[in-house]
């Protein structure tokens, strides 16, 4: 008697699991050679560069003929005219959409919405502050055509002051050495990311997103391309001391335990060095009871040098509990004033 045959359904895995999504279009040789192009453009007080910034980008996508684009403003309730700025291309151009926050969510959370939001078959990113050159584009998707699913703006040069570009380096370094996983240096987030890149990213549900970090935290292929940072020509930098010590902070906090680890070592060793001079001034006062008079100095230098180990590390940890709390508290990524786009045509 002949076995029973038993029929076995094969679910894609996208229908389980979104984040393993993957673009259709890729063809059996490996090649992507069309697709809709996502552009999300963050902007906050940009008024002076939202023109151009369009312009160049359709110059660039008039040299990509097999790509479809669209272009994806995300205001972050600017206070000048770059909201209506925007609305004007709306009313040429179809590609142009636009999302306005209901207030400033930061420079961290409104760029990730945007990207969340954006449809096309990849996403790129850009700074609306045209510091970012849209130039770039064609070796974004030249590399994505090949098959890497990220393709990075890596700063080769900037023009900004050689000091604060040698304190970034720094910077990038100690974070590197510090993190669990290998974070890239010299690396905003301009840039490319395929689909399945950004179905992943949603998957991390996270509400106050190291976009870097879940770069290297996510693991797939991806290229850098090089490139010379210009200076800002219109409008004021929106970075300041806060703004990049809070990315700082996120960026070591995000990815990596070993400063807790450190904090608790030095801990250690702070009690036996105590101990240690302790047992000294004991030891000592013994042997020269009259000769070593009992000061005040080495109690108070103890004291403050102590607090001071104390009261860093209690900010140390409370930098942790602070992300812990951003983690738990569930709350949305930016709050939409409003959304305006036109109907798409053929």
């Amino acid at each position: 008697m002949a076995a029973p045959r038993h029929t076995i359904a094969v679910i894609p895995p996208a229908e389980l699991r979104p984040e393993l999504a993957t673009w259709s279009g890729m063809r059996d040789g490996g090649v992507r050679d069309r697709g809709h192009v996502g552009v999300v453009l963050p902007c906050y007080n940009e008024e002076g560069n939202v023109d151009e910034l369009y312009e160049r980008l359709v110059k660039v996508f008039d040299r990509l003929p097999a790509y479809t684009f669209e272009m994806l403003f995300i205001d972050n309730a600017s206070t000048d005219d770059t909201v209506a700025k925007v609305k004007a291309l709306i009313e040429r151009d179809p590609r142009v959409k636009l999302i306005v926050n209901a207030r400033n969510f930061g420079h961290i959370r409104s760029p990730f919405h945007g990207i969340m939001e954006s449809a096309g078959d990849c996403v790129i990113i850009l700074a609306s502050d045209l510091q970012d050159p849209p130039e770039l584009i064609p070796q974004f998707i030249d590399q994505w055509q090949r098959g890497a699913s990220m393709v990075l703006g890596k700063k080769k040069t900037s023009q900004e002051s050689p000091a604060f570009f040698a304190l970034r380096g720094i910077y990038y370094k100690v974070a590197r050495a510090l993190a669990e996983v290998p974070l890239l240096e010299h690396v905003t987030g301009f840039g490319l990311y395929d689909r399945r890149v950004i179905e992943i990213m949603r998957s991390f549900a996270d509400p106050y997103p190291y976009g870097r970090g879940m770069i290297s935290e996510i693991g797939l292929p991806y290229v850098t391309i090089p490139y010379d940072q210009p200076l800002r020509t219109r409008g004021i930098t929106k970075n300041n001391f806060y703004t990049l010590f809070d990315l700082a902070l996120l960026g070591i906090t995000s990815h990596s335990k070993a400063p807790l680890r450190m904090a608790t070592i030095a801990g250690f060793i702070l009690s036996g060095l105590s101990l240690l001079v302790a047992i000294g001034f004991l030891v000592l006062k013994l042997t020269f009871w009259y000769a070593l008079p009992a000061g005040y100095a080495p109690a108070v230098i103890g004291v403050f040098f102590l607090g001071s180990a104390q009261i860093f590390l209690i900010g140390l940890l409370g930098e942790y509990v602070g992300a812990v709390l951003t983690q738990v508290r569930k709350r949305p990524l930016v709050v939409e004033r409003e959304r305006i786009e036109t109907a798409a045509h053929d």
